[in-house]
């Protein structure tokens, strides 16, 4: 992993982590310790589903360029129907409060694509690759047109 997609990945998981703490605090007092740890466990699924996902899309833009969006794309459609297919799995459950585990993956989600989004607006992208890596020291600059 490059050190910016680290940067990225840190600058999206540490709020989403921030999110889900104040919701295991706020579920802790609403719920109890059931609603805390639902919480918890919540953010842990929407910080290991999106940062997986974050990895198979920055491995696809790298390898395969012409099918970034496109896998971009599929890739949120399928973390958003996994995540509600955890709420729906886990709707019936006792080892810890089911709305507190629906209310965080939704706040925890939110969190990550705003923190996404945020990262990637700030980030400085070349859209150019730079030529100075093929060319030797001695050699000069290929002409690419007429000179005036």
């Amino acid at each position: 992993m490059l050190s910016d997609d680290a940067r990225t990945l840190l600058h999206t998981a540490v709020p989403t982590a921030a999110v889900g703490a104040v919701a295991a605090i706020i579920s802790g007092v609403v719920a109890g310790g059931k609603g805390a740890i639902g919480a918890i466990a919540a953010t842990v699924v929407v910080i290991l589903f999106m940062g997986i996902g974050f990895v198979i899309l920055q491995r696809t833009a790298r390898s395969l360029p012409h099918l970034f969006q496109m896998m971009g794309l599929a890739l949120y459609t399928t973390q958003i129907l996994l995540l509600f297919v955890f709420v729906a799995v886990f709707k019936n459950t006792t080892l810890f409060n089911p709305r507190a585990f629906a209310i965080t993956i939704v706040a925890a989600t939110l969190a990550w694509i705003a923190a996404q989004t945020r990262a990637h607006m700030k980030a400085k992208i070349l859209y150019v690759e730079p030529e100075s890596t093929k060319r030797g020291k001695g050699d000069k600059p290929e002409n690419t047109g007429p000179s005036s």
